[in-house]
């Protein structure tokens, strides 16, 4: 027999990755139902292509970080605000890819999954860094006070970051595992689907897609600002649970 079809190459990786992705327990809608998938399909390609996890963290940053700069530098317009939300969405997908494409490839580096978060950490406070300085430069919202929101919102998404990771990283030092950390999604019964769709405000995918309505002035500001009182409140939360369970 000849050699099997690109496509069914494809097809087979990306049937191997499904079967080892991570559970979705506890996972936000746009996350589960998205981002994973579409982060599996990059993945897959990027196995085909020869490419390393840390090559695709790269090019995660790429997307992510030019974005970024549009945000910053180019005044909105409504064709610059979904072209914006578009390389957001990449580069997450391509952030999914990269841990993917390493448990295909036999399990991460130390030094992949310090990049990985390095280039996280810089991302999620950088992403409203740079909506400050764009409403800034290029809108006049009524009261200057809402160069705060912002501001805040970068607090709340660097702590939230920071702390989620932390809390990981004990619960493995002391052998504290999460069930849907460290088993396969087959391997588990189906995730809730209430819970993703409570946690959605969380999800930086969404962050992603209201960027598309940059050029909005006062639409966006609501958005982005009911976005941050969420994810306040979600912080909050976490922090309270975290304690508890690290205190017990």
């Amino acid at each position: 027999m000849g050699e099997p079809a690109p496509r069914e190459r494809y097809g087979a990786v990306v049937a191997r990755l499904a079967a080892a992705q991570k559970s979705s327990v506890k996972a936000p809608s746009w996350s589960r139902w998205v981002n994973r998938p579409l982060g599996r399909r990059l993945a897959a390609g990027a196995y085909l292509l020869g490419l390393t996890p840390n090559q695709v963290t790269a090019i995660s940053a790429v997307f992510t970080f030019g974005a970024l700069a549009v945000v910053a530098l180019v005044p909105p317009s409504a064709g610059v605000a979904v072209a914006v939300s578009a390389a957001l969405v990449l580069g997450y997908a391509f952030d999914a890819a990269d841990g993917q494409l390493a448990r295909l490839r036999g399990g991460g580096s130390p030094l992949g999954e310090w990049l990985d978060h390095v280039t996280d950490c810089v991302k999620v406070s950088c992403v409203h860094l740079v909506v400050a300085v764009s409403w800034f430069r290029f809108w006049e919202p009524s009261q200057h006070g809402w160069l705060l929101v912002p501001l805040a919102f970068s607090v709340v998404s660097t702590t939230f970051f920071f702390t989620l990771n932390l809390t990981h990283q004990l619960r493995r030092t002391h052998g504290q595992h999460e069930v849907h950390e460290d088993v396969p999604a087959v391997a588990q019964p189906p995730a809730p689907v209430l819970a993703s769709l409570l946690t959605l405000p969380s999800d930086y995918g969404l962050l992603c897609l209201t960027f598309a309505l940059l050029a909005t002035g006062d639409v966006f500001a609501g958005v982005y600002t009911t976005l941050l009182v969420a994810n306040f409140a979600f912080l909050v939360v976490g922090l309270v649970k975290w304690w508890i369970e690290l205190a017990g």
